[in-house]
């Protein structure tokens, strides 16, 4: 490996409603005795799924799959009312991780169907974004993917609402909004974009080093959609070599010239870290930032609620005033990377 230069994108890595999600379902393994289940991969990334099964977390695609009164953590990418409803009567806590910017697209599908809207939503087929949106009115949605399957849509007399899966990259969302658009020209969209800003951001930062690299390398998962989608952009932005890798030991050992590397939303830095060093650019490593990302989502509110009652509840416990601040006091200033590190290091003594 001849390695000139490293283009380290930024933003990379962790999104706010990732961090989120890892900080809460962290706060569930520290609570509560194990097993904690959780309702899907918490985020799409095998080495953070890897680190939260070693520390007794259970991940089910079924909530029926969940012992009466244990602990649940519902996943970051969003669930189908019917499955929220079916958690929470097995009558243990349900922490919902969902992440705002779903919850905002859920939201948007119920008012619109409420006004006798038809949905057209842009997609992946199968992600679990895609199935919990449309299971908010199943009757409604429109799931398409292309041009193609906008054109194999039937007529209809009712308006039309565009909505969008938030992972998508700008390339797959501007082509069907453009042609939903020239078919319905009365067409309602949202006056916010439903793609997610940590995902627009990504998308523009490898944008500026791709053109500019020989090999482009993105840490993620394949499972993970903005991670996919990155790959997509860097190819489109003219690099010619693009290598989509869950971490060092995949790295392709022919890589020279100057490299780009960047990460999906539910990458860890560490995992950044570890291919730069393995890279070891003869010349050094060059961020490029296009902008200061510096979102926070506070914890879900099930996690809000509970953590402060069961500090108190301790302290009272063993003869003490409750504790004058929440647990979640430090939230904001803690990352998610923290919590994987603490993961490691095993229980608390």
């Amino acid at each position: 490996m001849a390695v000139d230069k490293v283009l380290l994108a930024k933003p990379r890595g962790f999104c706010a409603g990732v961090e989120m999600a890892i900080k809460a379902l962290g706060w569930m393994v520290r609570v509560f005795a194990p097993p904690v289940y959780c309702y899907h991969e918490i985020v799409h990334n095998r080495h953070v799924v890897e680190q939260f099964r070693a520390r007794g977390v259970v991940f089910v695609d079924d909530v029926g799959d969940v012992p009466p009164g244990a602990p649940l953590m519902l996943s970051a990418h969003g669930s189908a009312p019917e499955v929220v409803d079916a958690a929470r009567r097995r009558g243990g806590v349900v922490v919902d991780a969902v992440c705002p910017l779903v919850t905002k697209v859920h939201h948007e599908v119920k008012v619109r169907v409420r006004k006798g809207f038809d949905i057209i939503y842009v997609g992946h087929a199968g992600h679990e974004e895609a199935i919990g949106t449309m299971a908010v009115a199943p009757e409604a949605v429109h799931l398409v993917e292309s041009d193609a399957d906008l054109a194999r849509l039937p007529a209809t007399p009712r308006p039309v609402a565009l909505l969008a899966q938030t992972t998508l990259s700008h390339d797959e969302w501007s082509g069907i909004m453009s042609a939903a658009r020239d078919r319905f020209p009365d067409l309602w969209m949202p006056g916010r974009a439903d793609l997610c800003f940590a995902t627009t951001n990504r998308q523009a930062a490898l944008r500026e080093i791709a053109g500019r690299a020989d090999h482009v390398v993105v840490i993620g998962s394949s499972n993970s959609s903005n991670t996919v989608a990155l790959t997509k952009v860097a190819r489109a932005s003219g690099c010619p070599n693009v290598h989509r890798v869950n971490a060092v030991e995949e790295l392709p050992e022919d890589l020279h010239g100057v490299v780009g590397v960047t990460a999906g939303a539910s990458a860890p830095e560490e995992l950044v870290t570890a291919v730069v060093r393995r890279l070891a650019p003869s010349g050094g490593v060059e961020e490029v930032e296009v902008v200061d990302e510096d979102e926070y989502f506070p914890p879900p509110k099930e996690l809000r609620d509970l953590l402060p009652a069961l500090a108190a509840v301790t302290a009272m416990s063993v003869g003490g005033p409750p504790p004058g601040a929440s647990p979640l006091a430090t939230d904001r200033s803690a990352t998610a990377t923290d919590v994987l590190v603490s993961l490691r290091a095993g229980p608390a003594s």
